[in-house]
């Protein structure tokens, strides 16, 4: 008997209970059976145990009157105000502080990661050390160190440290100039995106025109030029300079004017930045030493310098080795960021600990905790794989 085409029998013999096929679904169905019962036992169980304390999950104390104080507000909040209102300012200073200590330690951690493999012993050295101790000692202990062994012991603010540039360091934190918008800020920003808006144009013009064969001026570089030019003329036309810096001045208890970072803040962000960018040079310096030493030999026969060198031929390439662990080090900046509580920064998690002491819903409070971040990593996450796969692709 001829069998009929396209019918493979090869399976045809073997038994259900013997074929891989059906093995492998069976087995990914009762994994996931098993992960579901395990999470339903985890909630009756919760539930059972949150109602015999006379407990209900639900997050409607978000609108009570919170009743307490945040020092550290980058918003207008009161005591009077709700605990949604007071959830929302930990979020914002959780947030500022992950970003600038994002910045902060990229760059701190670029300059450490290149300063590691320069042939200067001493420089070599020292970043080593600074790597190996910020690496190998908890950053708990260190951030305890940093603000009751060095920021508590600064000299009050009558007899504060004078930095250049206007600054200003005393036991209640850092102050510095700060920009402050005039009446004509707003039609110097408005002139000056117009004149970005055609720069733009005129790039994308010249681009099309080239892709056809035809010559055209480079529109790109013409239009910088005049968004440049604009930008310098508008500065001098509306009457008044659009910015101006306003520098903190002494007053009989404290620094007025200008922007204040409190010892708190100053703590965790210092903190931050010094442990992760110990992290972070170790991967910048990883991916540098994984570019082929062809790389570097080719680009001195063409006479470029070190610096030329590392930053044309050497980085672009390191990139797509750097970009994926970096991701990880700005998560982890992100979640330490919870330590703030040990030196009274009111970050998101702090806020919540006072939250959840104060309304008895200690479920509710972790759960939105968890899910904040969680929410926090994954847009991180997002942002850090679009660029990764944007680097993997200038690299082909």
């Amino acid at each position: 008997m001829t069998a009929a085409p396209g019918v493979d029998h090869r399976h045809a013999s073997v038994p259900p209970w013997r074929d891989v096929r059906i093995l492998r679904v069976v087995a990914q169905v009762a994994a996931v059976a098993a992960v579901a019962a395990a999470l339903a036992w985890l909630g009756g169980n919760l539930v059972t145990a949150m109602s015999e304390r006379g407990l209900a999950f639900g997050f409607g104390f978000l609108d009570n009157r919170a009743g307490f104080a945040i020092p550290d507000s980058p918003m207008p909040y009161e005591a009077n105000d709700t605990y949604g209102q007071a959830y929302l300012v930990g979020l914002l200073n959780t947030l500022f502080v992950g970003v600038l200590g994002i910045l902060l330690a990229t760059v701190l951690g670029v300059v450490v990661g290149v300063a590691r493999l320069s042939d200067n012993w001493l420089v070599k050295r020292v970043t080593g050390t600074y790597i190996e101790v910020m690496r190998n000692t908890p950053l708990l202990v260190q951030l305890f160190f940093l603000y009751f062994a060095v920021l508590l012991q600064l000299p009050p603010v009558a007899d504060s440290i004078a930095l250049p540039g206007s600054v200003y360091l005393s036991q209640r934190g850092l102050f510095l100039p700060a920009p402050q918008a005039s009446p004509a800020f707003g039609p110097w920003v408005a002139l000056v995106a117009m004149a970005l808006a055609l720069a733009l144009l005129g790039r994308v013009t010249s681009a099309r025109r080239k892709a056809t064969g035809r010559r055209t001026p480079p529109w790109g570089r013409i239009g910088l030029a005049g968004a440049l030019g604009a930008a310098v003329v508008g500065w001098f036309a509306f009457g008044a300079a659009p910015l101006t810096l306003q520098v903190p001045e002494l007053g009989r208890f404290n620094f007025s004017g200008g922007m204040s970072m409190s010892t708190p803040f100053t703590a965790i962000l210092i903190g931050l930045v010094i442990y992760t960018a110990a992290f972070i040079a170790e991967v910048v310096r990883g991916g540098i030493q994984s570019v082929r030493r062809g790389q570097v030999e080719a680009a001195r026969a063409l006479g470029l310098s070190e610096g030329d060198t590392l930053r044309l031929v050497v980085f672009p390439q390191a990139l797509r080795i750097i970009v994926p662990p970096l991701t990880s080090q700005y998560l982890n900046l992100v979640k330490n960021s919870s330590l703030a509580i040990a030196v009274g920064y009111p970050d998101l998690f702090k806020v919540g600990v006072t939250m959840s002491n104060q309304t008895g819903q200690p479920v509710p409070v972790i759960v939105l905790i968890m899910g904040t971040y969680l929410a926090i990593s994954l847009v991180t996450s997002l942002l850090m794989n679009a660029y990764n796969r944007r680097v993997q692709v200038l690299e082909r």
